[in-house]
């Protein structure tokens, strides 16, 4: 028995560590009683009185759920690679949507065609509770509010958008992978600068998603850089989290 709590206390002893190193499993709730998972990575070498950037990653309709781990299926373990820690120190925040939510919208849209997303949704309750998670790390002092970013890809990629149009106070770039939005909202993020990527054989959100969003910001003077891939399907994050210059573009974009 003896044995077993020694071996049951260095289990968590372990794990701790590995939490340290790592992303740290949380759960956030909200004032109202509303409940959210996520992951935290605080910046590698952490020093006191430095402010840092914030990174906020939004994942597909896949990995939706209720583990607080399939979040990170695509893309984690970008942030946890130790070139990209040591260069780009940052806190990574990765919540899970539930697998009843859908991101920005209240269901999942009949329709991915542009101009036939929603146009005037109010905001969901998830992503309500996810701005108030947002909240409290920027009244943290170690975070840089010049510099906050948000990611997404595929439903994460179509809440990047959302999220930038209603909060563009508040994030420095926006990166959408394979999302689409109605172009006709955009003209409300124009002070984001946004990097979009897309497969042009994607079969799940169509590639017109992201031309005519790059379309739109660029009508509307937004800073805005498009990257399409040819002959992708929709896993477009693959080539786009391989881009070489993906964390030093992200990380040199300031308000």
């Amino acid at each position: 028995m003896k044995k077993l709590l020694t071996l049951f206390a260095l289990l968590l002893l372990t794990a701790s560590v590995v939490a340290k190193q790592g992303n740290e499993k949380k759960v956030f709730v909200s004032p109202q009683g509303d409940s959210l998972q996520y992951r935290l990575l605080r910046p590698e070498g952490q020093k006191p009185g430095k402010k840092y950037p914030l990174v906020l990653f939004l994942h597909g309709a896949g990995e939706r759920g209720s583990d607080n781990e399939k979040q990170l299926t695509h893309g984690g373990q970008m942030f946890l690679n130790p070139v990209n820690r040591e260069k780009h120190p940052a806190f990574v925040l990765a919540p899970q949507c539930p697998e009843s939510g859908y991101w920005a919208y209240h269901a999942r849209p009949t329709s991915f065609v542009p101009a036939e997303m929603p146009l005037n949704e109010p905001i969901t309750p998830i992503f309500k509770t996810l701005k108030e998670l947002l909240d409290t790390y920027l009244a943290l002092p170690e975070v840089d509010k010049k510099r906050v970013y948000i990611i997404g890809l595929s439903m994460g990629g179509m809440g990047t958008y959302d999220m930038a149009i209603r909060y563009p106070e508040v994030f420095a770039a926006a990166v959408p992978i394979c999302g689409t939005v109605n172009p006709a909202r955009l003209k409300q993020a124009k002070s984001v600068n946004f990097r979009i990527f897309h497969g042009d054989a994607d079969n799940v959100v169509p590639v017109e998603g992201s031309r005519e969003a790059y379309k739109a910001l660029k009508q509307v003077g937004a800073k805005v850089e498009y990257i399409e891939f040819p002959g992708c399907n929709h896993g477009s994050w693959t080539p786009a989290f391989g881009t070489p210059d993906f964390m030093e573009w992200l990380f040199k974009q300031k308000k």
